[in-house]
């Protein structure tokens, strides 16, 4: 274990799931990043809003960050583990090369391939899915091509559509738990 590895967090919707983690973990990430987009396309959970104002570790790319932008914040940093939660946009490839960097992907992508990309909770609940889950991966130069680090099924059947992005939400913050504990201490 790695005593208080850096840990650096991006995300492109509320962040939400950032703070349950913190929560759950007892630890703030080193660095919080998300990009620019108009407030009527999203809202920013407030505890974000409240750490980007009382602790200083809340930082802002453009909408579409250039490698220079990513680097501003991830080279200031030793060897930091990097996390996606909602980060909607590609990382580049030589970013994927140069840090490690784990997603964390609503979708069973180890048994349905189809799932990759954006909104797989929905496809799979369209798609009537027997069994579902979410995966970590790492980030590599393809869209949640990566190796997976862990995975996290669940029964899928009857469930209503809120219930079903319920349980995805639990999944994966059960695996993301345990997989920082491991990685970050």
């Amino acid at each position: 274990m790695n005593k208080n590895k850096p840990w650096i967090v991006f995300f492109s919707q509320t962040g939400t799931e950032i703070v349950d983690l913190v929560e759950k973990l007892g630890r703030l990430p080193d660095r919080i990043i998300t990009n620019e987009r108009p407030e009527n396309l999203r809202k920013i959970n407030k505890q974000i809003l409240s750490w980007a104002n009382n602790k200083g570790i809340v930082r802002y790319t453009p909408n579409k960050p250039t490698v220079e932008d990513y680097e501003r914040f991830l080279s200031k940093f030793d060897n930091p583990i990097i996390t996606l939660h909602g980060w909607l946009r590609v990382i580049p490839p030589e970013l994927c090369e140069k840090y490690k960097i784990i997603n964390g992907h609503p979708g069973l992508i180890t048994e349905y391939p189809e799932l990759k990309g954006k909104d797989p909770q929905i496809r799979a609940y369209r798609g009537n899915y027997k069994q579902a889950g979410c995966v970590l991966h790492r980030v590599t130069k393809g869209v949640d091509e990566g190796g997976v680090i862990a995975t996290g099924k669940f029964n899928a059947e009857e469930l209503e559509i809120e219930e079903l992005f319920l349980k995805f939400r639990d999944t994966s913050l059960s695996m993301w738990v345990m997989f920082l504990k491991k990685v970050t201490w």
